[in-house]
């Protein structure tokens, strides 16, 4: 079905403060950056320029219809020192999310999304003896000063990949490589995300809270392989559904341990799920399956799984359902329509309350490891001149805002014809 309408499901863009910001800040990842760990040898000190061109930026997010989006703060902006809350930063944000509604856009705030301030790095980071106290000092700060022009609020970012990445394989910061302190950030992680929910309630009581989760599938490369399958649940079970049930019900889930004086309830007034790629698993490796259709970044396209992740966390703990990042890394916009009308297609399909979709990202960004290499935006960047341009995928997103659904032209127009390269295959 080419054409197909999207009454139920509100169209949105989502950012990260380090991403877009710009800033010659002391962060984790300034830090990280500044060591060698980026791989085009970029930092987070340019990015989007974000910071200094808000009124531009609001301006192209209303032209282009967007009427939700999603923004992370910068922790290394707002407390600069421990306890010590800078009142020009939080103008700034102030300023910025007025502008958002008067521009009829609803704001979604990250509070953590994978950056730290170097003092919080100094005393351990997620590993720090107060590590929780000090994430709830700023989250009530937050709260405090910009609940009168915020209600939705995203705990934590993927607390998987920020776990994983960083202790497990390294290549991120801290550069660590360890199971049990991958289990122990997990931990922590799950325990702020709890008491963080609870915070927020009692100084907002009709705010809406969850956390973004990073959610995969996992197939075997051989699904007669006992070895592939075990190995393919094993994964999925340690990588996001412990993550998922702890931080969802206040349970304990093995390995994961909730303190207990945090009483088992309710923790998420939605699910954020942010999708993007299948993984195939052979023995302990995760890779991606010979001949399958991939993105820039060698990552599986997958849109069938947008809807299967969703239907196992809804089957599981009950809520409304908001896709926080759906994206693709495509350097030269070739198939980004493509992406996102498949993935579209698939929750105009669905029955699952999937009440918001976030497209990852809005402008060009700072990629992480990646730095400036990896394009996932619907606006190019000239990183250097930092003048935006709205791509052909940004024109037929904004389309579907406007349509609310996708028209038998658009589709012709922006999509017809497009191709995603394949793994193993020249580009």
């Amino acid at each position: 079905m080419p054409g197909f309408p999207l009454p139920n499901c509100a169209l949105g863009v989502a950012t990260a403060a380090t991403q877009i910001e710009g800033g010659d800040l002391d962060t984790n990842w300034h830090r990280w950056a500044a060591s060698g760990g980026i791989s085009d040898g970029s930092t987070p000190a340019r990015a989007a320029d974000h910071w200094n061109r808000v009124d531009q930026d609001v301006a192209l997010l209303a032209d282009l219809g967007v009427r939700h989006y999603r923004l992370g703060l910068e922790w290394a902006r707002l407390e600069p020192e421990p306890g010590v809350f800078d009142p020009e930063a939080f103008a700034h944000y102030r300023d910025e999310l007025a502008l958002l509604r008067e521009a009829g856009i609803t704001p979604l705030v990250t509070l953590h999304h994978f950056s730290l301030p170097g003092w919080h790095v100094d005393t351990g980071g997620w590993l720090g003896a107060d590590a929780v106290a000090v994430f709830l000092r700023f989250v009530g700060e937050v709260v405090r000063r910009l609940g009168d022009l915020a209600s939705e609020w995203i705990t934590i970012n993927e607390p998987n990949v920020y776990a994983t990445q960083g202790y497990l394989y390294g290549v991120w910061p801290p550069g660590e490589r360890s199971y049990r302190r991958t289990v122990a950030v997990l931990q922590v992680l799950v325990e702020a995300h709890l008491r963080a929910y609870l915070l927020i309630h009692r100084l907002q009581p009709h705010a809406t809270v969850g956390l973004a989760h990073h959610l995969r599938v996992f197939t075997p490369a051989q699904a007669r392989n006992p070895a592939d399958r075990a190995s393919t649940l094993a994964s999925r079970y340690l990588f996001q559904d412990a993550v998922l049930a702890a931080t969802s019900t206040g349970r304990s889930a093995g390995p994961l341990r909730v303190p207990r004086d945090l009483r088992p309830g309710r923790y998420a007034d939605v699910h954020g799920i942010n999708y993007y790629s299948r993984s195939t698993i052979r023995g302990f490796d995760h890779g991606v399956a010979d001949g399958v259709e991939v993105n820039d970044l060698g990552w599986e396209v997958y849109p069938a799984g947008l809807v299967e992740v969703a239907t196992q966390v809804y089957r599981r703990f009950p809520a409304p359902l908001w896709i926080t990042e759906n994206g693709t890394c495509d350097n030269d916009d070739r198939f980004r329509a493509r992406y996102v009308y498949e993935h579209l297609a698939r929750i105009a399909a669905s029955p699952l309350p999937i009440e918001r979709y976030y497209h990852w990202c809005f402008t060009d960004n700072w990629e992480w490891a990646e730095g400036e290499a990896a394009r996932f935006g619907l606006v190019h960047l000239d990183f250097d001149t930092q003048e935006r341009q709205v791509k052909e995928s940004g024109l037929f997103y904004a389309d579907v805002i406007a349509h609310a659904g996708v028209t038998e032209e658009a589709h012709r127009r922006w999509v017809a014809g497009r191709h995603y390269p394949r793994n193993g295959a020249p580009r």
